[in-house]
């Protein structure tokens, strides 16, 4: 473990619309959140990670001008969310019905994995790979 880390990691993405992209990250994971109120929502990931969706007026309330306004950003690539799962294409399926945008199907990429990308409800990117294969473990 690298230095003072001694919990989990939280990836927290800053969205338009909290109540929507929790039924869409609800909705790809299969999953309920573990933490639903106002201002935030987290869903549990493999290895201890939490994955947190904030209202970008949330995350400028907090922080106030020192912080660019997060919805100037909307549609633009910031983040990227990979998740390696144990069936690649039923979640990449659930993620395109849910409303993300296809940016490439499933297909066997150089580091092992095969990977489908989209875009979620917010621009950002969302890798889903398969568990299988050599590059697996990485």
């Amino acid at each position: 473990m690298a230095g003072d880390l001694t919990s989990a990691a939280h990836f927290i993405l800053y969205v338009a619309d909290q109540q929507r992209s929790t039924a869409f990250y609800s909705a790809v994971l299969a999953a309920s959140p573990r933490l639903n109120v106002p201002g935030m929502t987290e869903f549990e990931l493999p290895g201890g990670a939490v994955l947190g969706l904030m209202p970008e007026q949330g995350i400028r309330r907090l922080l106030g001008a020192r912080l660019p306004d997060p919805a100037s950003a909307r549609g633009v690539p910031r983040a990227e969310l990979y998740l390696v799962v144990a069936n690649a294409a039923a979640c990449h399926a659930r993620a395109l019905t849910a409303g993300a945008v296809e940016l490439s199907p499933i297909q066997k990429r150089d580091w092992g994995h095969d990977v489908g990308y989209s875009l979620d409800l917010d621009g950002h990117v969302l890798a889903i790979a398969s568990a299988d294969g050599p590059g697996a473990a990485s």
